[in-house]
């Protein structure tokens, strides 16, 4: 349970039955709005690369890192904004972030060339991370009891939408204006976030949730060594696992990461407080998305193209596939939340899905150059409902576990290891397979069964973690 400690971020309006529900709605579209565009941003610019390098020139390294540069900054600074919400403020923070991406947008959709984008994408991947790191603590902080599991849960429900209507939306959208406006969107929706900022905190009001000063020389160790260690995956297919080059950026992510670690015991007010992290609980809830990275979120990634090599999909067959998919993670988050409200384990509801996730990989095995949809459909709905069942409730359960002041560091916490774990589970993949497929006596349906066996066993071994941590004694609250 979350400590008892009275904050006045608490105090803000229930969803439902507050004393200002209006100021609650508006905080919740808000935050979910700004949400919805950054997955969105993710998969749906990957759409757009063909036509930004016809029309800029650009070669497949730069332009890739259209996509990249996203992913390194989003990773590197999401720990980062979630202890700056605590000392400045999270809604003062979240609408800084929202602010850096819609310039950083408007700067892409008006970029002369591809290395301007590239930097633009940059800073929007820095005001990804606000977004996520602050919108997660904000909704921590700015409800209770039941309408704040409903918040998360659509948290969940919205980030799960922006993933897979990403491609659906901007595909038709590149066709029909240029890839210039896939950008100039996101900036006119996060306008509309902005707009919404002041009522917001005219009425819950933002007060910094603790006192003291960003440590800095704390952030700037983490920033390098995440840097190092994105940078290592991003470009580990191209150089090679075993390169010089990324064998020693890898090296010095790890021996930054425990001057980190040291310097954290030795500062008074860390950009990480260990204790946070000592929670076993906690801890267990943190882990559940890096499971879904490696069962998942790979599938999400690579699943279209064994569709179009091996099964001979047509791109829109393929994508139009793909929804048996995602459509578990738009609708059972809210399933989730239904199953706890009505007295079930959060836990319990974890444990299945990281069943799911295992159960759906092992069956997609049965995948083949002529399996049926009718066949594809179980092993991918069930896969699908591993990342669903537990999206938002994660989020939810482990806030609660952290004293309130905290929830801003907590979240950039949990949303650092989702995302630098769905880094390393795509890269691996794609590395992995490209290397299999190569192989002498191989085939792409052959290294795809092998990985998928694979990220089962990552998924077990996770599973298995989490188990023997949820099941273990937890404090009260986090810190205490």
């Amino acid at each position: 349970m979350a400590s008892s400690t009275t904050d006045p971020a608490r105090t803000a309006p229930d969803l439902d039955t507050g004393s200002a529900p209006a100021a609650g709605g508006l905080t919740l579209f808000a935050v979910l709005l700004a949400v919805f565009v950054v997955p969105t941003s993710i998969s749906g610019t990957a759409v757009a690369l063909p036509e930004i390098g016809a029309d800029t020139g650009a070669g497949s390294a730069a332009l890739q890192w259209v996509v990249n540069a996203f992913n390194v900054a989003f990773a590197c600074f999401t720990l980062v904004w979630g202890t700056l919400a605590d000392l400045v403020g999270r809604i003062r923070a979240f609408a800084a972030g929202a602010a850096i991406f819609a310039v950083a947008s408007l700067a892409c959709a008006l970029a002369p060339n591809i290395y301007v984008l590239d930097g633009a994408r940059a800073l929007a991947g820095l005001g990804g991370a606000a977004i996520f790191a602050c919108g997660s603590a904000i909704i921590s902080s700015a409800f209770e009891g039941p309408a704040r599991a409903k918040a998360f849960a659509l948290f969940g429900t919205i980030a799960g939408i922006g993933v897979a209507l990403g491609p659906t939306v901007s595909g038709p959208a590149v066709d029909a204006l240029g890839w210039r406006w896939i950008f100039g969107l996101q900036a006119i929706l996060l306008a509309v976030v902005l707009a919404c900022v002041p009522a917001i905190a005219r009425r819950v009001g933002d007060r910094a949730a603790r006192s003291g000063r960003l440590d800095v020389r704390g952030a700037v160790v983490f920033v390098v060594a995440m840097a190092a260690m994105t940078y290592a995956i991003v470009q580990g297919s191209e150089w090679g696992w075993t390169a010089p080059e990324t064998l020693g950026l890898l090296l010095l992510s790890v021996v930054l990461l425990a001057l980190f670690g040291a310097l954290s015991k030795r500062t008074e007010a860390p950009l990480l407080d260990l204790s946070v992290v000592r929670n076993r609980r906690f801890l267990a809830y943190t882990l559940v998305p890096v499971a879904a990275s490696f069962g998942f979120v790979t599938q999400l990634t690579y699943l279209p193209s064994y569709l179009a090599t091996v099964a001979g999909y047509s791109a829109s067959a393929a994508g139009a596939t793909m929804l048996l998919l995602t459509v578990p993670v738009l609708a059972l988050p809210l399933v989730g939340l239904k199953l706890v409200e009505r007295g079930t384990s959060p836990l319990a509801v974890v444990f299945a899905s990281l069943v799911c996730l295992v159960v759906g990989d092992l069956a997609l095995l049965t995948l083949g150059p002529d399996s049926s949809l009718l066949a594809m459909a179980v092993p991918m709905l069930v896969t699908g409902a591993g990342m669903g069942l537990s999206a938002g409730l994660v989020d939810g359960q482990a806030l609660g576990l952290v004293e309130p002041e905290k929830a801003g560091m907590a979240a950039g916490f949990l949303n650092t290891l989702r995302l630098g774990s769905e880094a390393i589970a795509v890269a691996v993949f794609g590395s992995a397979l490209v290397s299999l497929a190569t192989g002498e006596g191989s085939s792409y349906d052959d290294a795809f069964h092998t990985l998928l066996s694979a990220m089962a066993v990552v998924c077990v071994v996770l599973g298995l973690l989490v188990v023997a941590l949820g099941r273990g004694r937890s404090e009260a609250a986090v810190g205490k």
